[in-house]
């Protein structure tokens, strides 16, 4: 047991008031680990999802959603250009069986339900703290909707391992479809105007590399920060035990 012997005086009486604040907003205070998801990230979901969405349901739906198809226009019409633009889009890569344009709209699919689950853990069971997990913007800057939200516990450690895990698939992804391109000899694109390629493929597709790039780094940040203290927090756990002496 703790030694206490020359105590000078005996302990004070223990506080027994409740605390006001909820234990969760008291372990944010604390800066105990919560995933605090950044706006850009936030932003980014909102904007690219729909994006995903409608270019998954092309890939899947085609030759329907295609030029000439059924169910073409309206929804799928500026696909007649980006068909031109690039071939694995196109009636080119659809007639010759290339497998690959439908084995990334697969992907997609997965990698689209990996963040609406994301997004669905953050609005059903997130809450609105000041909390500073990694993703949290500085205190001058306003939150999403006007308040930080952040998940802590169980369900913030499965809503950062999720956002991490489909950003990593989304670069690798991407990564693939560009090297696809370049060990091929740019088979699809090679036959673009270089103003054309760039304004027409290049930057919308680069979108998809610089942004979840950012979410790899936040979340992977958000990982480490919690498992540092964890560690620190085994650590100190085994510094108590030394301090028991027994008689």
């Amino acid at each position: 047991m703790v030694s206490t012997r020359g105590h000078p005086q005996e302990f004070p009486e223990p506080d027994l008031t409740p605390s006001k604040s909820t234990p969760s907003r008291a372990r944010a205070r604390k800066g105990e680990w919560a995933h605090t998801p950044s706006n850009l990230t936030i932003i980014w979901l909102f904007i690219s999802l729909p994006l995903v969405a409608w270019d998954t349901g092309y890939v899947m739906l085609r030759p329907y959603s295609m030029p000439g198809g059924s169910l073409h226009w309206p929804i799928w019409a500026p696909y007649e250009l980006y068909g031109k633009v690039d071939y694995i889009y196109g009636w080119k890569a659809f007639n010759e069986k290339n497998g690959f344009t439908a084995a990334q709209g697969f992907l997609n699919t997965i990698e689209t339900l990996m963040y609406v689950y994301y997004l669905y853990i953050l609005f059903a069971f997130g809450r609105q703290s000041k909390a500073q997990g990694r993703g949290a913007p500085k205190a001058s800057t306003v939150g999403f909707l006007g308040q930080q939200r952040y998940v802590d516990g169980g369900k913030g450690a499965v809503a950062v391992l999720v956002a991490f895990s489909a950003a990593v698939m989304t670069v690798s992804k991407t990564v693939l479809y560009w090297m696809n391109e370049y060990y091929s000899g740019f088979d699809n694109i090679g036959h673009n105007t270089f103003v054309d390629l760039l304004f027409l493929w290049i930057i919308p597709n680069g979108a998809w590399l610089v942004l979840p790039s950012y979410m790899i780094y936040v979340t992977g940040s958000e990982i480490l920060q919690g498992l540092t203290i964890a560690a620190s927090g085994a650590i100190a756990s085994s510094d108590d035990t030394s301090l028991v002496k027994t008689e």
